[in-house]
């Protein structure tokens, strides 16, 4: 074989490998572009680097079970969840279940999942409570008193103060002296610390703060307490890709049964994800109905 021939071969054949690579850089470059970013947006139940934290497992499980890459924000007030959905470009978000209420009249959100406790229990319920020493025991001993709200657009630390309220014929604006500490725990440690002499908040961040301070269980009494709503929940934008959802949704039920989704679940401090309708939150419509709140007009933000 003659030496151009031989070189008109080499020639060929670098010339092919370089328009593979070419090819193939082209392709990796396609499907970086279309990776999928779903952002997910988390109330603030706690302080922030706790809620990281508890969250971050388990968005890192999700986004390698589905493929998907996923971002994690967390909103400075329950309301900005709402007010923010839209303009921040949130695909979902873990939801209170009164701020999911608001959302889905508001927005539309579908909810797909939650999560189920350690011990079985995938509700939760609000508490108003108090100092045991600081000589309130009734709504009539409370005028005057300094209240710790959480957010206008949580259940436990608004909703079932309202609710509270009402049933004993009580405006709470001129009755008492409220504000707002926008997280459960700020509501729990300003009534401890007397900040404010009663507060609002639900029982699993309440509990899960006494099993690391004592002080919670001695120095605080439960006065009253709510009736169950879901977990916070997660839920997508309803013009989400159906698949997308589903495979998350696939993922969250069956995470329990993977040995990494239970490592994972228990940095979470669940047993499993169970499966969430609109139907578990018919307790919020009619507590929202008792109080003649209109959840599609209702003004969130606080005063």
């Amino acid at each position: 074989m003659s030496n151009k021939k031989i070189f008109l071969i080499i020639l060929a054949v670098c010339l092919s490998a370089a328009a593979g690579c070419t090819t193939s850089e082209k392709v990796s470059v396609q499907q970086k572009t279309n990776t999928k970013t779903v952002v997910i947006g988390l109330i603030p139940e706690q302080n922030l680097f706790r809620q990281m934290a508890r969250y971050e497992p388990l968005a890192e499980y999700l986004s390698e079970k589905t493929g998907t890459k996923i971002k994690l924000t967390i909103l400075t007030r329950y309301g900005n969840i709402i007010d923010n959905f839209v303009s921040a470009g949130l695909d979902g978000a873990f939801f209170g279940s009164f701020t999911y209420a608001l959302a889905h009249a508001k927005l539309g959100l579908q909810v797909i999942a939650r999560p189920e406790s350690l011990d079985g229990v995938s509700t939760y319920h609000g508490l108003i409570f108090v100092r045991k020493n600081g000589g309130i025991r009734s709504c009539q001993e409370m005028r005057g008193k300094r209240f710790a709200f959480v957010d206008k657009a949580t259940t436990a630390g608004y909703l079932f103060p309202l609710s509270y309220f009402k049933k004993r014929g009580v405006d709470y604006r001129s009755y008492l002296k409220g504000y707002f500490t926008g997280t459960h725990e700020d509501a729990i440690y300003d009534v401890l610390n007397k900040k404010a002499d009663i507060g609002a908040a639900k029982n699993t961040v309440f509990n899960r703060i006494a099993a690391s301070d004592a002080r919670i269980r001695n120095e605080l009494t439960v006065l009253d307490k709510s009736f169950e709503v879901p977990e916070n929940a997660l839920a997508f934008r309803q013009d989400l890709d159906v698949a997308l959802r589903e495979k998350f949704k696939t993922v969250l039920l069956n995470m329990h049964l993977d040995p990494q989704g239970i490592k994972v679940l228990e940095i979470f401090g669940a047993k499993r994800f169970v499966e969430t309708t609109e139907a578990d939150y018919q307790p919020i419509y009619r507590s929202a109905q008792e109080i003649q709140l209109d959840l599609a007009t209702y003004d969130y933000r606080n005063d």
